[in-house]
């Protein structure tokens, strides 16, 4: 089985994908953080209710 070589190694698919626009918002935006702050909690108190019984 011949081994798989690059030849160009530094390859645009070495290199992650940039965040967009939105998502670079997304990522600093405190009212949408402070949204998801509160759904991972109330999901947390949901599983912590449902380990109690």
């Amino acid at each position: 089985m011949p081994k798989a070589t690059n030849r160009e190694p530094y390859q645009q698919s070495y290199y992650p994908p940039t965040p967009t626009g939105f998502t670079r918002y997304m990522r600093n935006s405190l009212p949408w953080q402070f949204i998801r702050f509160i759904v991972i909690n109330v999901k947390m108190i949901k599983l912590m209710m449902k380990s109690q019984h």
